[in-house]
């Protein structure tokens, strides 16, 4: 048996500068960091010569090419793993929250089916042969900075090239400043999933005709102002940068935002969050702030009465820390 751990991520600055519609014209940057919260892939050689695929549901049949789970059937496809395998996955977080969880998924996937033909990928090829299954294999309109945060973990600059080569900057925090970072960080699941297909294929196709190059520009040109912020432990500042990203990503299609989002992102505001933004693509998911560790209760407890008032009965705050590792073999037997 193997098990394998992936970590999600939160993002920052720059989403949406990962799609290739853009970076094939101008290069991408993202700033992300890996957190506490994992998806796990268990996989195990049965003596049988069935296939036998378990997550929120359960599939048993004699040939990957009649798996539903797309990601799963087509890796094995790929590997040339045709019959007599387990294979189970669970997460510690819904999926559609806007962590990564999906490309979580497919990196710990790669990592796990690569260790059982006696392969040891590193970080790098796991996410570049991550970021082949979803975009090339199963035709997902994503990009590729989940693929990335995942398999290295920590806090980065993820550089998208126009070759598709992929550059990771390290930013380096030691130990007190990360728990202060933690400290001024807001996590929020607003209780509204969503599957990010729909607004990213409307922001691709966006790209392609050019109508959101600029600000696409702009939001991998701001990359390295935060950066040089969150070294300067500028929080109110990073704040203010938040929000300036999440006021552009809301231009880049139609649906990234809603007025339930937009009323529960302007509650946390008047309670005193300096910024903040939707992660993932859009449509739901979950809100991150930057707040002031005094007035962290007062906005903690607004977003939950305002929940509580909508019926979003899932909503809640989401305890997180950072992480330095990134997908793992935590188990092989």
């Amino acid at each position: 048996m193997i098990i394998v751990r992936a970590p999600l991520r939160i993002s920052f600055v720059g989403g949406g500068t990962d799609l290739a519609a853009f970076y094939k014209k101008s290069p991408g940057r993202v700033l992300s960091a890996a957190i506490d919260k994992y998806v796990y892939v268990t996989i195990t050689r049965t003596p049988g010569k069935s296939i036998s695929v378990r997550y929120s549901t359960a599939e048993y049949v004699d040939h990957p090419k009649k798996l539903e789970h797309h990601r799963v059937r087509e890796a094995l496809l790929d590997l040339n793993i045709l019959d007599s395998i387990e294979i189970s996955s669970f997460s510690q977080l819904p999926g559609q929250t806007g962590l990564g969880s999906s490309s979580a998924f497919s990196v710990a996937l790669i990592k796990g089916l690569n260790a059982l033909l006696g392969k040891k990928l590193g970080a790098a090829v796991c996410a570049e042969e991550a970021s082949r299954l979803e975009i090339d294999l199963v035709g997902d309109p994503i990009g590729k900075q989940d693929q990335y945060a995942s398999a290295h973990g920590g806090l980065n600059i993820l550089q998208f090239n126009q070759d598709e080569s992929v550059d990771v900057e390290p930013i380096l925090l030691d130990y007190q400043h990360k728990l202060e970072l933690e400290d001024h960080l807001l996590l929020f699941f607003t209780g509204i999933t969503r599957s990010a297909t729909s607004v990213l294929t409307e922001q691709r196709k966006k790209t392609k005709s050019g109508v959101n190059v600029e600000t696409l520009k702009k939001m991998a040109g701001s990359v390295h102002d935060f950066a040089e912020n969150l070294r300067a432990r500028e929080y109110e500042q990073l704040g203010a940068m938040l929000h300036a990203g999440w006021q552009h990503k809301k231009t880049l299609a139609s649906n990234v935002s809603n007025p339930g989002i937009d009323a529960l992102y302007d509650t946390a505001r008047r309670k005193g969050a300096w910024g903040g933004k939707l992660l993932g693509a859009g449509g739901g998911g979950c809100l991150l702030f930057f707040v002031a560790p005094q007035k962290r209760a007062a906005v903690e407890g607004a977003l939950e009465r305002f929940a509580r008032a909508q019926n979003l009965e899932d909503a809640a705050v989401i305890p997180f820390s950072f992480v330095q590792n990134g997908v793992e073999i935590i188990h092989e037997q």
